[in-house]
Order: C-alpha cells, then sequence, then structure tokens
C-alpha cells in the first residue's frame, strides 16, 4: 500500500485535524480524486494539491473520494450518453416495454427501481462478485394516449380561431355593403340633401366628440367606412387634412394601419387639440368629404343617449 502524508490517520482519504485531534474525511469534488490524506501531514505541512483529475475512462459525480471505472452498455442497448469525468455511461434497451438490465457491484447486492425510460450502470458489468437487477418501465403507451385528445383540443381551437375570423370578416363586408349603396351616396349635389338636424338628434349633435371613441361600436363602423382607399371616394386622409394634420403625419398613420385604425388616430389627435369639439363638428367635416354614409353611422349613437352626458 502506497504510504500518505498522515501517520495517525490511517485512512488516505482523511487528514489529520489539529483543532479537533481527529481525522476528518477530505472534501470531495466531482470529476476528481482526493490525495493522499488531502496533501497533508499530521503537523498540517501541505504535500500536495488536494485533488487530481480523473483519468480517461474514470469518472467522479461527487458522492466518492476516489474516481470509478466507466460502464460499457451490454450487448443490444443503445448508449444514450457517453462516460465523462462527472457521470457514468447511460444505457437504454428499446426492444421491450420492460427492460432488464444488469448491473454490477463491488460490494452487496441491492434492487434500484428507476421511473424512466433509462438505466445507468454503476460498475462495470459481469465482472465483480454479485449483480443486482434493475427493471425500467417506458411510457410510451401513455405519451399515445395523451397525444389522441391533445390533437383533438387543438382542432377544436383551430376551427373556432377561424369561425371568429369569419364571422368579423362577414359583419365588415355586411356594413361596408350596407353603407355604400345609393341611400347614402356622395353628398355631390345640395337637391335632397337634408340637414343634420334631421339626421342627427340635438343630443348627439351636441355630444362631445370623445362619445364617438367611447362607442366601439360605432367607431368599428367609421373605421370600415373611412380607412380603405377607394377611387373617387374621399377617405380618412381626407378627414385629417381638414384637421390640419400634415401629410407626413397622414403618410406615417396609414403605413401603421394594420396595428391601428388612421381614423382612431385622426380622432384621438383632434380630441386632444380640440377637447370642446362635438359630434357636430365632426358631422360638418364629413359633409365636406360627401360622406354621408359616415353622418348616418353617427346617428346610431342615438342608441346610447343615456351616456352621452
Amino acid at each position: 500500500m502506497m504510504m500518505g502524508y498522515s501517520t495517525r490517520c490511517r485512512n488516505r482519504t482523511t487528514y489529520w485535524d489539529r483543532a479537533s485531534r481527529r481525522c476528518v474525511d477530505c472534501q470531495k469534488k466531482a470529476g476528481h480524486s482526493v490525495t493522499l490524506n488531502c496533501g497533508y501531514d499530521d503537523d498540517g505541512s501541505r504535500h500536495d494539491v488536494p485533488f487530481e483529475p480523473c483519468a480517461n475512462g474514470t469518472f467522479n459525480d461527487g458522492s466518492s473520494a476516489h474516481c470509478k471505472p466507466c460502464s460499457s452498455c451490454p450487448p443490444g442497448h443503445d448508449t444514450v450518453r457517453h462516460c465523462n469525468t462527472t457521470t457514468d455511461t447511460l444505457c437504454y434497451e428499446p426492444r421491450s416495454p420492460t427492460t432488464t438490465l444488469p448491473v454490477t457491484e463491488t460490494t452487496t447486492s441491492q434492487n434500484v427501481s428507476t421511473p424512466s425510460s433509462f438505466a445507468t450502470t454503476t460498475e462495470p458489468p459481469y465482472q465483480a462478485e454479485t449483480s443486482t437487477l434493475v427493471t425500467v418501465p417506458t411510457n410510451r403507451l401513455g405519451n399515445v394516449a395523451w397525444a389522441v385528445p391533445l390533437g383533438i383540443l387543438f382542432s377544436i381551437i383551430l376551427m373556432a380561431l377561424s369561425a371568429y375570423i369569419m364571422k368579423v370578416k362577414w359583419k365588415k363586408a355586411h356594413l361596408r355593403g350596407q353603407y355604400m349603396n345609393p341611400s347614402f351616396s356622395s353628398l355631390t349635389t345640395t337637391e335632397n340633401n337634408p340637414e343634420l338636424e334631421d339626421i342627427l338628434s340635438p343630443n348627439v349633435l351636441s355630444a362631445p366628440l370623445q362619445k364617438v371613441l367611447d362607442n366601439l361600436d360605432v367607431l368599428e363602423e367609421l373605421v370600415i367606412l373611412l380607412d380603405p382607399e377607394t377611387n373617387g371616394i374621399k377617405n380618412t386622409k381626407h378627414l385629417a387634412s381638414l384637421c390640419y394634420f400634415t401629410s407626413t403625419w397622414i403618410n406615417y398613420t396609414y403605413s401603421m394601419k394594420e396595428s391601428k385604425s388612421p381614423l382612431k388616430a385622426v380622432l384621438e389627435g383632434v380630441s386632444c387639440r380640440h377637447p370642446d369639439w362635438t359630434v357636430g363638428n365632426l358631422a360638418k367635416l364629413l359633409r365636406q368629404i360627401e360622406r354621408n354614409d359616415a353622418i348616418a353611422a353617427l346617428a346610431r349613437l342615438r342608441l346610447n343617449e343615456g351616456d352621452l352626458y
């Protein structure tokens, strides 16, 4: 046996602690082996470093003072992970639902059950005195059973989402068709042109402009009518110009159309600049750009007259 640095501690994985006057275990370190007596003699003098790296083909997971030889996978088993200095070889047998792996140990035998589909051999197989069996159940059938209801749930969610998108598109098309008909044509002449008071009630005309932003149904109809760019029909760009917004600002709002309605940006800007503006002011601007259909949409505010004050 190789002589250590301590004459008091016969166990070479301990060293003499002069404070407690007893042999103390050396600290363990993954991927390393402790040196003889941790490199100390009985007087506390150091003769060597406390650890040395594991050699090739050995490992230490930090639970032992010395490195142990790496295991090899038995025939018919796949190597999931090769041995390194801190972990042993990881093996599993893929051909049967329940895999029994021989695990050899250099001391006494014990039964070890693992809940996963993999097993790690702790010592080289078929080379020691005794052996034990590790039973590894697989969960493949359980995973398949879970996949079916998850797939059905995912399909239901997709169908519901598709139905919602179709409903929104239908509603927008319906509203656009409702207001782009001859009865709501552009006001190009003064003949048979009703006064605003004949279309909108006094309460609606005097309501703050902010009420249009607060009424999501009316706002949505105005967005559908005014934001699209159609040849020969004036839209939000013309309304913004009448409100003295610059062409640069207008073009920018239209470049962000996918994330925010240009009409909503215009109404928010006007409400901020002119907090005293009313729905009547907006209706007059809509008349200037010949959008009687949008004025008719404002008439729906009468459905919520109780919220206008």
